[in-house]
């Protein structure tokens, strides 16, 4: 072809089909894409996408190859690793990946976790759920089902995931280096193109994203370990369990194995006495690798008191307790005035609709935007304070923070001081949440109520309209909640 035909067929009218543009696009789509550096978010969209390009770049390799992979571009090779995971080789490239510097630094910035001075956490990324997962543990977690030679006996699996984590932050709050044992939460710059995530408190060795991402270890870890046949991608493996999109009836009809189902998941995998067997063993095993000392029984039996106290707290916080959606994720305007504190334990739980918006929410992006709606009316056209209930439930599977435990809300007048108000986006005149919802408050919320001392053992359950002049929580929905455990009748 002579270099005028070259040109001449390049001319495209405005009349020629659709796909040539879309073509010509793709072209130039990938030719920036090779010149210039692409700058990724800190998403979990993200992460799979540069996972999916490492994979086409290296067909047919191993997820096992592809993760030593991904652990050399992060660093993650102490003595503690590879022990359970065996040694990466320097020198080995037929089983590494290989990737360009622009993969290999993303993967460095989104694996590598560590928590700054200014109190930025670094190695997590947002899931599309709405909450935030250290990737660390999660691909130790699958790398060690992955290498098992025994179906649901993985070597290695607490300790790489959780057990080390847990243990150093007991050790270090027992020993007063750290105010607190576990967490805390935060909060991203952005939710739409996530970048920086700052935590709300001073942090201990075992923030929530770590813990998100040694739960999604263990529960992922196992699931390959037992199945039969190996999964042929990674980044199907995280697609499938981070991103399934609900539909209909929400999770009631949702598959098991999603990112939204991590505390049921983990309940059933782990007891407290084993993750307490685990934490110590991770310990001991930390000191011989890493200090090069063996621990003597008396330290050992200090130790396990140590660590008792600690899994309790995290049992109650991550297994009894559901997750709750901090205020900054959903996008809550400030609180207008100066909040009233509540006197705990609280006596009272009282049950609403919120009838407008009437539809249950499904996503992440959907339930925040009905949480600012909400605040939006609250405010703007009642003249309160904050959105007026304590705590929201959507139908994604998670708790939205209103108020939240200790301010007083605008839920039920003349009784907002004595107990909590919950309330579940949707209309329930005539149908019911999905049951999964509904167990989210009766038996997890009002649990870790209990648990945590802000409601007291023998608490009443009100509806609404059994207390104020209204039809909420809705015909349907009020007759389900007459049969709930702590309901009470309103005694004249």
């Amino acid at each position: 072809m002579s270099g005028a035909q070259g040109v001449e067929d390049s001319m495209i009218s405005p009349m020629e089909p659709h796909w040539k543009w879309c073509l010509i696009l793709l072209v130039v789509l990938v030719s920036a894409h090779t010149d210039t550096k692409v700058t990724f978010s800190q998403h979990m969209d993200d992460f799979i996408r540069v996972l999916e390009q490492v994979e086409y770049r290296n067909p047919g390799l191993e997820p096992v190859n592809v993760l030593r992979g991904l652990r050399r571009a992060a660093g993650l090779r102490d003595e503690f690793m590879q022990h359970f995971l065996g040694t990466i080789r320097e020198d080995s490239t037929s089983e590494a990946p290989v990737m360009d510097s622009n993969l290999s630094d993303f993967i460095g910035r989104a694996v590598r976790h560590q928590v700054t001075e200014r109190g930025r956490e670094e190695g997590v990324v947002l899931t599309a759920d709405g909450t935030t997962v250290a990737m660390s543990p999660v691909l130790l977690g699958i790398e060690a089902g992955l290498v098992s030679k025994t179906r649901c006996q993985v070597r290695g699996l607490y300790p790489l995931t959780l057990a080390r984590n847990l243990g150093l932050s007991f050790q270090r709050f027992h020993s007063s280096l750290l105010s607190q044992r576990l967490g805390p939460d935060g909060c991203w710059d952005d939710v739409t193109s996530p970048q920086v995530f700052t935590l709300s408190d001073k942090p201990s060795l075992a923030t929530d994203a770590l813990v998100n991402g040694g739960m999604d270890g263990v529960i992922l870890g196992m699931e390959v370990s037992a199945q039969s046949q190996r999964p042929l991608k990674l980044s199907s493996l995280l697609r499938t369990y981070y991103c399934h999109r609900l539909e209909g009836e929400g999770l009631d009809t949702a598959p098991r194995l999603i990112s939204r189902l991590r505390r049921e998941n983990f309940r059933e995998l782990a007891r407290p006495p084993l993750l307490q067997r685990q934490v110590v063993r991770s310990l001991v095993l930390q000191r011989r690798l890493i200090d090069h000392s063996t621990m003597l029984s008396q330290e050992k039996e200090e130790l396990a008191a140590v660590v008792r106290e600690g899994i309790k707290e995290f049992v109650h916080r991550y297994m009894d307790c559901p997750a709750i959606i901090p205020r900054c994720q959903w996008g809550a305007a400030p609180y207008r005035g100066t909040p009233t504190p509540l006197s705990l334990p609280l006596s009272f739980m009282y049950i609403h609709h919120t009838y407008q918006p009437g539809q249950p929410c499904l996503t992440f992006q959907q339930c925040s935007a009905d949480m600012r709606s909400m605040q939006r009316f609250h405010q703007d056209d009642r003249g309160w304070d904050d959105i007026g209930y304590s705590f929201v439930a959507g139908s994604d599977g998670y708790l939205y923070e209103g108020r939240g435990w200790h301010w007083q809300g605008a839920h039920t007048k003349g009784y907002n001081s004595k107990g909590y108000g919950v309330s579940f986006i949707g209309d329930y005149t005539s149908r019911l949440p999905s049951q999964q919802t509904m167990e989210l408050v009766r038996d997890r919320l009002a649990s870790c109520a209990v648990g945590g001392g802000r409601l007291v053992g023998n608490f009443t359950l009100y509806g609404h309209r059994q207390l104020v002049k209204t039809s909420c929580p809705g015909d349907a929905f009020y007759s389900e909640i007459t049969g709930w455990e702590h309901f009470g009748e309103v005694q004249n």
